[in-house]
């Protein structure tokens, strides 16, 4: 963030100093909300948990070299205080939904106005161009290949994972420094409003809305209801500003009206602005297609996989240009960008030569039919048909479209000739898939259903062989990336060397993908802050 005085900070968030010897000491590292992770000049934020509670950790990050605490009551250390709005105290994150005094909402809010205040100086001051991306599915794919695109052209700060939410949105803000040209930022929402708030924590120059899916259904209660909210984006856009609109989706293209930015459109329609046309898959369905622009046309070959990445690559490709990036220089980013957050479509193949797709970060309708049709493809690529296996568990949060959504993916992954369905789950939602893929099917052994993480271990263990293709996807709840990491990890365990990935894992920077563990956020046994996939 920009370097700020404790007194500076004070007035920005409406606190006050506790503490304090010198309220002029500047707090030149950046904020942090895990204890273990202070470094020398940092700021902590003391967040309360569902079992514990970062205030009891103040005197620790100050013993590892912060400058201050920003707080929500006194902590016997150096501190901003603020303090929580008096009447109830609505939930203002998922992981702070037990908030009941409003000590967490009061720290958060405290943490956007700082977040808010960095920003605004930095784009004024230091050429800052903040980027917002939301949509129902594809914006951690999407972000990663925008910091890629945009590198050649000078810092860029984004969020490692999915940190979207209303803690992980404003700390990713606070990373962006004097020397940073560009804040990619990714937008989510639980309901209506909550992306027009994230975009007043960082008001973005451009923003890109990839699609309008059926995440979250049982939240919004319709596609239009999404759709609407998606929206907030392009609106909160100055008149200076561009909009990146996926022309492929009519309730994206229809929020052209909405903004008075410039929009650019992006697909493979022949009215978008930025076109994909000849898209072909290798044999690991990593997409090469011919991008047609404004100025030019030019060929790229994706590195990383699925064929719904090429809408993500043309979005990152608009971005990049408006920029002032050329199109050589574009096009030779996007083939060289790999996937940079965990879980997503991370492809490795082990020693014993079997094919694991580990998309098991989140999941909902639309992912899971992408994820099927790339399974698909790797399968029947090169000169031997592989066997395919999907391992999939329930897709959360549907509402009333559940049951129906979930057995529309047991049939497509009989449709697609998918080899073996295993379902991972004893609820409704699992039992409809499994259902669906036994009356799509014909010789009746195309789906299992399987009680738990365990069981669906033991079949694989038993049946997978070289050469097999094995993807693994569902809801974070569900937790099923315990099925790719131990066959990821089963040939290392049996003393092999382990596999090949064509993905980097951000737990390697202390980022994992959970945001259920409330307890944890500031001393975070699997450090996440987490995302809402709307």
């Amino acid at each position: 963030m920009i370097e700020m005085t404790l007194r500076e900070i004070a007035d920005v968030v409406g606190g006050t100093l506790h503490d304090v010897p010198d309220p002029e000491v500047t707090v030149p590292g950046s904020v942090e909300f895990d204890s273990r992770r202070i470094g020398s000049g940092d700021l902590f934020l003391a967040l309360p948990g569902e079992h514990s509670d970062g205030h009891e950790y103040a005197a620790a990050a100050i013993a590892a070299g912060a400058v201050a605490v920003l707080a929500a009551r006194p902590v016997g250390v150096p501190a901003i205080v603020v303090a929580p709005a008096s009447g109830s105290v609505p939930a203002t994150s998922v992981a702070l939904s037990h908030d009941s005094d409003g000590s967490g909402a009061a720290v958060l809010a405290a943490l956007a106005a700082l977040a808010r205040t960095s920003v605004e100086r930095l784009s004024a001051t230091g050429g800052l161009t903040v980027v917002g991306v939301t949509g129902s599915s594809g914006k951690t794919s999407t972000k990663d290949l925008l910091a890629a695109v945009l590198a050649p052209l000078g810092p860029v700060v984004a969020p490692p994972g999915s940190f979207n939410n209303e803690l992980g949105h404003p700390w990713t803000a606070l990373r962006a420094d004097a020397d940073t040209r560009f804040l990619v930022l990714e937008l989510s929402a639980r309901g209506p409003g909550h992306i027009a708030a994230l975009a007043q924590v960082a008001p973005p120059r451009i923003g890109v809305v990839l699609n309008v899916g059926t995440a979250h259904l049982g939240e919004f209660g319709s596609r239009e209801a999404i759709a609407k909210t998606k929206g907030e984006l392009v609106e909160a856009l100055p008149s200076a500003g561009l909009a990146v609109l996926n022309a492929d989706d009519q309730q994206v293209a229809a929020m052209a009206d909405r903004t008075t930015a410039r929009v650019v459109t992006v697909g493979q329609t022949e009215r978008a602005d930025l076109r994909a046309t000849d898209i072909r898959l290798d044999d690991e369905a990593r997409a090469g297609f011919t991008m047609h622009t404004p100025t030019g046309s030019v060929a790229v070959r994706l590195a990383v996989h699925g064929e719904h990445q090429v809408g993500n690559a043309l979005a990152a490709a608009a971005v990049a240009l408006e920029c002032g990036a050329d199109l050589d220089t574009v096009a030779q980013a996007l083939s060289g960008a790999h996937a940079a957050s965990a879980r997503r479509m991370d492809v490795r193949t082990t020693a014993d030569g079997v094919t694991v797709v580990n998309d098991s970060y989140n999941a909902n309708p639309d992912s899971v039919r992408a994820a099927l049709k790339a399974l698909v493809t790797m399968s029947r690529s090169g000169d031997t048909a592989r066997r395919s296996w999907a391992v999939l568990g329930e897709m959360g949060e549907l509402g009333e479209e559940s049951v129906i959504e979930h057995d529309r993916i047991g049939r497509l992954a009989v449709r697609l000739d998918v080899d073996r369905l295993i379902v991972v789950g004893t609820g409704r939602p699992s039992r409809a898939m499994h259902q669906g893929a036994v009356m799509e099917g014909s010789w009746g052994e195309e789906s299992i259903l399987v009680p738990d993480i365990g069981s669906a271990i033991a079949l694989l263990d038993d049946e997978v062989a070289a050469g097999d293709v094995v993807l693994v996807k569902a809801s974070k709840s569900v937790g099923l990336w315990e099925v790719a990491e131990h066959l990821t990890g089963a040939a290392r365990a049996r003393g092999h060397a382990g596999g090949t990935s064509a993905g980097t894992d951000t737990e390697a920077a202390g980022v994992s993908e959970r945001t259920e563990d409330t307890a944890a956020l500031h001393r975070m046994t699997e450090p996440s802050v987490g995302e809402a996939e709307s």
